[in-house]
């Protein structure tokens, strides 16, 4: 019944026709505007797939401009330094609050923090980390209290609880408002420096590290008396090479710096005392005595150096002694200690900086090359600005004379409004134009008015005069400055290590050749012993009790051959299973000649060869016979001779053969080698055996 039903709702179902929708017409090229995006004219005939893509693509570039943006601001307004200054976004803030704040006293870092937060849109933890690490470096900021320790890494003490203000070197060497443009802040309540007048190469003095999206940068610190005088040698014109310079001295080996593109090495100082003992007194940068002791320790646990007692007495002066263990030499140590320790390190140097507003990558000369033009700048505009001031003050000062001495003041008395006594005074100075430099404004006139009464009765003429004499000397030497700026700029730069050179003296030591290679395997040559237990098929240096095979280092690698030929390169092993069918065992040599010989199971022929295993894949089993084999004999080099015995046989006339193996060539791991013979063997030696009968295999020596 149901299926009756079914057929007759079928039978009165009208048949579906197949609906076509009209198809869309095509938009004419001639009436569409040609300044539309085409996107605009198309949309109507976009089916819900394509909708689905547009929004994906917008979506897409959404994400591809933000993120673009988030990675900019990041590279110019955190992370990087720039060329023109040396400073990142939050030390030139630091640096500008400490300027806006700065009698001679210490200021709490605290107080710090809350003003450069006027300018600095991120939290006072930055800040305060950033204040800390500018007084570390000692040339812009000095701290009082306790800023931590370089040496031994101990932290700096609250901010409440220290203070700083500006070094000598930076009221002098980097502010000058009169130069300096600046910008809105973040809240636009504020207004902070573009970019400050450093007249110092800050950059490579103080060195500098940060990370941003896709870009990282790290330039190392340098010695202020050789950069003045490489930016004097470049004034010259003179070639100039630069070294960097760490706060943790050390002996550098820049013979790979490039420029500063390179890499450098360096080490600790280590010093000899008395028979057993050694003092580390300066550390690698980035190295503290705690993570450098760290390392020791680690090294002694590894057995890689033969220290028994740590002290660590640093304190203003990096210090540890070390205590070696008896039978130690002290060549040795200090030889192991640079090998597997931290008091050797290797630091890459790249300087990715800003550079008139763009990242870009720049070696050491450009650089300072760049920071030198900046200087050649900075003292022209600063030359201007005080001709400028000077020629104000000429102006100033002969109005003031001539209103005084000619008594134009007089005029004054009977003029009955404001804008006639200005008049009176502009009138007044017409007969003496020819003695100024420019004419008499109403600005001028503003300023004559407020003279007081009493400095014109008590004016001095001669004075006056000296003092304008003395503004026409500097406006001549001022003038000459500017004409010859280098040469003035050469002496500016000299006056700067003549005032400050003696308190940056080099505290890393430049090594006279480079770090000469230390051969590792030969300082660990007897780190590890290799045991045996052949009782349970055991090797391995953690074992207890067992025979001592052989002493390695733990550089080297061991190849283990088992009687199947089946053989395998492994690391030295604390304990590795061979079961009892190792026949060898030894440091991996890859050149060296071995000797085996094996009888192959399909027929049970023999078959002697000479081999070189090679190079080998760490840990993967490999065969240098037939699988089943049986290796009867495998050793070292290649033996005088073989002497074999067969196994008796009743139509076998000679039992015994010798063979010569120095007849078979050298080949390959995996190579077949030659038959020795057909014969079962009952024994093969490379001795001679007792009961050896010289004359019975003569006609058969091979």
């Amino acid at each position: 019944m149901a299926q009756q039903e079914r057929k007759q709702g079928t039978a009165n179902r009208k048949p579906r026709t197949a609906v076509k929708p009209p198809n869309p017409k095509p938009p004419n090229p001639r009436t569409r505007n040609p300044r539309s995006p085409r996107r605009t004219t198309t949309v109507k005939r976009f089916n819900g797939q394509t909708v689905q893509r547009l929004r994906w693509r917008l979506l897409h570039e959404l994400i591809d401009d933000n993120f673009l943006q988030f990675a900019s601001y990041t590279i110019c307004n955190r992370a990087i330094p720039t060329v023109e200054d040396g400073l990142k976004p939050v030390q030139r803030r630091i640096m500008h609050a400490l300027w806006e704040a700065d009698d001679g006293r210490f200021n709490k870092v605290a107080g710090i923090v809350g003003d450069t937060m006027h300018y600095h849109p991120h939290g006072d933890a930055s800040i305060y980390e950033a204040v800390v690490n500018l007084v570390n470096m000692r040339y812009l900021v000095e701290g009082q209290g306790n800023y931590g320790n370089l040496f031994t890494g101990d932290p700096a003490a609250a901010p409440r609880y220290i203070e700083c203000r500006l070094t000598e070197l930076a009221r002098k060497e980097v502010f000058n408002p009169k130069i300096t443009s600046y910008i809105p802040s973040y809240d636009g309540r504020s207004k902070e420096p573009v970019l400050l007048p450093a007249k110092l190469p800050l950059l490579l003095l103080m060195g500098a590290k940060g990370i941003a999206v896709g870009l990282s940068t790290e330039i190392f610190p340098h010695n202020f008396n050789e950069l003045i005088e490489a930016q004097i040698a470049i004034i010259q014109k003179k070639p100039f090479t630069l070294y960097p310079d760490f706060q943790t001295g050390g002996l550098v080996d820049a013979s790979e710096y490039a420029d500063g593109t390179g890499k450098i090495k360096i080490r600790s100082t280590i010093e000899k005392r008395d028979k057993n003992k050694l003092a580390i007194t300066s550390l690698p940068w980035g190295q503290t005595t705690e993570s450098l002791i760290g390392s020791i320790e680690d090294a002694i646990k590894k057995k890689k150096v033969m220290v028994r007692e740590i002290t660590d007495l640093t304190a203003e002066k990096v210090e540890i002694e070390l205590v070696l263990s008896t039978g130690a030499t002290q060549e040795k140590a200090i030889q192991s200690l640079y090998a597997f320790t931290n008091c050797e390190t290797t630091l890459s140097s790249r300087p990715v900086v800003l550079y008139r507003n763009r990242p870009c990558e720049m070696t050491l000369s450009e650089i300072l090359r760049a920071n030198t033009d900046i200087l050649l700048d900075i003292l022209k505009r600063e030359l201007e600005v005080r001709a400028d001031e000077l020629d104000k003050a000429f102006h100033m000062k002969t109005l003031e004379q001539i209103f005084i001495e000619e008594r134009i003041y007089k005029r004054i008395e009977e003029q009955e409004t404001y804008e006639a006594v200005q008049q009176a005074v502009l009138d007044g100075f017409k007969p003496f134009r020819p003695r100024l430099r420019r004419d008499v404004t109403l600005d001028d006139v503003e300023q004559l008015l407020q003279i007081k009464i009493r400095r014109i009765s008590r004016f001095d003429i001669e004075k006056n005069r000296q003092e304008i004499e003395g503004i026409l000397n500097e406006e001549a030497e001022v003038a000459d400055n500017l004409a010859h700026l280098r040469a003035y700029a050469t002496r500016y730069l000299k006056g700067l290590i003549k005032t400050y050179g003696k308190k940056y003296p080099r505290l890393s030591q430049i090594a006279d050749a480079p770090f000469g290679a230390i051969e590792l395997r030969s300082l660990t040559a007897s780190e590890l012993s290799i045991k045996i237990d052949r009782e349970n098929g055991y090797i391995g240096t953690d074992l207890r009790g067992g025979e001592e095979l052989f002493k390695c280092s733990s550089l080297d690698k061991l190849i283990v051959v088992w009687n199947d030929g089946q053989y395998r390169l492994i690391n030295p092993p604390d304990k590795f299973f061979t079961d009892k069918h190792m026949v060898y065992c030894a440091i991996h040599d890859r050149e060296k000649v071995f000797t085996a010989v094996y009888t192959e199971p399909k027929y049970g022929f023999t078959y002697y060869k000479r081999f070189a295993f090679g190079g080998c894949i760490l840990n993967k089993e490999y065969a240098f016979a037939p699988e089943k084999s049986k290796v009867i004999y495998f050793g070292e080099g290649t033996p005088e001779t073989l002497y074999v015995k067969y196994k008796p046989a009743k139509s076998q006339r000679v039992n015994q053969q010798a063979f010569n193996p120095s007849d078979v060539q050298v080949k390959g791991v995996s190579a077949h080698g030659k038959q020795m013979t057909c014969k079962p063997i009952k024994s093969i030696s490379a001795e001679k055996p007792r009961g050896w009968e010289d004359e019975a295999d003569k006609s058969l020596l091979l």
